[in-house]
């Protein structure tokens, strides 16, 4: 089980950490990849080609401003593509959003919420658990805990 987190830019570090640490905790292998698809395209593709050979299974692309990356990303292999709009810039990740959630068919890039790292990351394991029963029972494991941690926190309100 394995998945592959690129982003365009070291100031995207703190928005992708969310996603690794959602991998981390949930046991799926990955690796993680500081690429422009303007800067540097061919490295990117040379990239691509490397983590399909590799067996990655889902890659996570965080991208802000036009927010290029996961949908090239997206048009040069088959492996599912979850785009994380960035807010850079002073759209607050508007842009990011838009660009990435509005790929032209048949290249479709599945879309979180701008900066939620984590989202897209349980994205992710729930592609991977399709496959592996055992990340199927995490994530149900920690849906379960999340209830109840909820329906704990929330007991008893006084206004």
């Amino acid at each position: 089980m394995k998945a592959a987190i690129i982003f365009g830019s070291q100031s995207d570090k703190p928005v992708m950490k969310k996603a690794a640490d959602v991998l981390r905790e949930m046991g799926v292998e990955y690796t993680a990849h500081i690429l422009s698809a303007h800067r540097v395209p061919e490295l990117l593709s040379q990239t691509l080609k490397e983590l399909e050979v590799s067996g990655v299974e889902v890659i996570i692309a965080g991208a802000g401003l036009a927010a290029h990356l996961p949908g090239v990303i997206a048009s040069q292999t088959l492996i599912p593509v979850i785009g994380l709009p960035i807010a850079s810039g002073g759209l607050g990740g508007m842009d990011a959003l838009l660009s990435i959630v509005q790929m032209p068919k048949p290249i479709p890039v599945a879309t979180v919420g701008v900066d939620n790292g984590a989202n897209a990351a349980h994205l992710a394991c729930q592609i991977l658990a399709l496959k592996y029963p055992e990340l199927k029972k995490k994530l149900e494991a920690a849906r379960i805990k999340m209830k109840a941690d909820f329906a704990n926190e929330n007991k008893g309100v006084e206004l």
